[in-house]
């Protein structure tokens, strides 16, 4: 059997290479092929010297899968009579009795509107449409938070088209919702170049003066309905775990356990850049004394999921660097922990988030495989318990979207009904929270629906909003707020800018991502 892929002559790159190597190994039936296709209209010229600016600018050298492949590497010229062609060229149709999947992006063929797209300063929805029915067969919306101008932007958007068109070969005639888009227009690289650069000058200089992003925890004490509840912030006051200023701390996880009420969270030094697990005890008037480390590795770690299981209460942090999901035994809560035998080895997989349904265990998280964003590819692993054995669920990967991937917090049953907080990293690395109700889950399939989202804002100001966690009466959330590297300027700030950021939420919304990064 033979595959072919189709790229216009003057666009071969690493990516398509790649994708060659990528679906040969997922189908070893197929001989797999890239083909030229002839006649395509050429890019605009500043677009090639963008990329090798960026080259010296942004990777020193470093080969990346926008990088343009030499022409050998076509296997023949022109599609031939292949059982399965996957159309990544510009051309109208391709003249063939064969199963095409044609690669759109905003609903249009062929690179330019992969980089039109990109150079108005967003990720293009991707479609794989069957051209035979006109249907979509596949489709998502890569997440940008980690890309480094129009190279970072395309190697992210390559990466998840590789998955979306593996998984639109495994079944090509399945139906699709078909993504909304915004029709990209002409490519206009030079003034997306002159924004980047400002962009740029502007982050080096808010990371000279300040911590970036300094990620607060807010916490409340509540009697009535929650955020999950209500689904916004209204309630109580938030009130701000107190930090020493050098310290960021993120993605609180709060617990009731035997007598004790305490808070987990990630503790990052920015003097140091890695993060580690703290937790600070809480009395009946808020937090008694200060945070404390209660586990450190060599690698960067957050997101402290706690659950029960077997009379025991077991952490599982987010570990992606160490390449596994780990586990953590609490022998003297809450302070000692011992590392058990992780769940899943050999995986690059951020927030794993664990919960039982149904007589079976299943485990969220957001996968990478070295490249592209950290929160657009949400996987799903199963097992009969806590303890294993883990095994991909069947739709895994079971979505590949910035703005409902990502796990903000502790999945929470409500009346029979699994209610999952998701990030919204639609506009940036945790721009927002979403409420998604998980209407079906079993090994062999998932699906889920929106029913709100929530972003800071007069309530809780400073542009992001993550995670959302509740135990007992004690909930929490977190986000960010501008703290300056010097302490007379961070005094100067609480005073001067604390009482005014609420009214100025929207207006430090909309700069925030630009001059801030993701805080891996």
């Amino acid at each position: 059997m033979k595959l072919e892929i189709v790229i216009d002559r003057d666009k071969l790159r690493l990516a398509h290479r790649a994708l060659k190597t990528r679906l040969a190994r997922a189908f070893p039936q197929f001989g797999v092929a890239l083909c030229a296709a002839e006649d395509a209209p050429p890019l605009p010229r500043s677009v090639g010297l963008l990329l090798k600016f960026e080259r010296l600018a942004y990777r020193r050298g470093r080969a990346a899968l926008s990088d343009l492949a030499p022409a050998a590497d076509f296997d023949r010229r022109g599609a031939g009579e292949a059982d399965l062609v996957v159309d990544l060229s510009s051309n109208a149709a391709i003249s063939t009795s064969s199963l095409v999947l044609r690669p759109l992006f905003e609903g249009g063929r062929g690179e330019a509107a992969l980089i039109a797209t990109l150079a108005e300063g967003r990720a293009p929805h991707v479609a794989i449409e069957n051209v035979a029915t006109g249907e979509v067969v596949a489709a998502g919306l890569p997440s940008l938070e980690g890309a480094d101008g129009l190279t970072g932007g395309m190697e992210a958007v390559h990466s998840r088209l590789a998955i979306l068109i593996e998984q639109a070969i495994r079944e090509p005639r399945r139906a699709a919702p078909r993504p909304a888009s915004q029709p990209a227009r002409d490519v206009k690289v030079l003034g997306y170049a002159a924004k980047s650069l400002a962009t740029d000058a502007a982050r080096l200089l808010y990371h000279a003066t300040c911590y970036s992003p300094h990620w607060r925890v807010g916490w409340r004490f509540n009697d009535g309905p929650g955020v999950m509840e209500r689904g916004c912030l209204d309630g109580p006051t938030w009130r701000v775990l107190p930090d020493r200023g050098f310290d960021c701390f993120a993605d609180p996880f709060p617990i009731v356990w035997r007598g004790k009420t305490c808070i987990f969270f990630e503790r990052l030094d920015h003097r140091v850049g890695k993060g580690a697990i703290g937790v600070v005890e809480f009395g009946a008037d808020g937090p008694l004394g200060e945070a404390v480390t209660v586990i450190e590795e060599p690698w960067h770690l957050s997101y402290p999921f706690l659950i029960e299981a077997e009379d025991q209460l077991w952490m599982i942090p987010e570990s992606s660097a160490s390449g596994q999901v780990p586990l953590y035994r609490c022998v003297d809560f809450p302070y000692r922990w011992e590392r058990r035998d992780p769940l899943l080895e050999g995986i690059e997989a951020a927030d794993a988030t664990v919960f039982a349904h149904q007589g079976h265990y299943y485990m969220t998280s957001v996968v990478r495989e070295g490249i592209g964003g950290y929160s657009d590819t949400l996987a799903i692993h199963h097992a009969p318990s806590l303890f294993g054995p883990w095994r991909d669920h069947a739709a895994s990967p079971a979505l590949i979207d910035a703005g409902a991937a990502r796990p903000a917090g502790t999945i929470v049953e409500r009346n029979g009904v699994l209610w999952r907080p998701v990030q919204d990293c639609r506009n940036g690395y945790g721009r927002a929270l979403r409420l998604a109700r998980i209407d079906r889950l079993d090994p062999d399939h998932f699906e889920q629906t929106f029913a709100a989202q929530i972003a800071s804002g007069p309530l809780w100001p400073g542009g992001r909003l993550h995670t959302l966690n509740r135990a007992g009466r004690l909930e929490t959330i977190d986000g960010v707020a501008i703290t300056p590297k010097f302490a007379p300027l961070r005094r100067f700030a609480a005073k001067r800018f604390e009482p005014a950021i609420a009214a100025r939420a929207p207006a430090i919304s909309r700069v925030a991502p630009r001059i801030s990064t993701n805080r891996r």
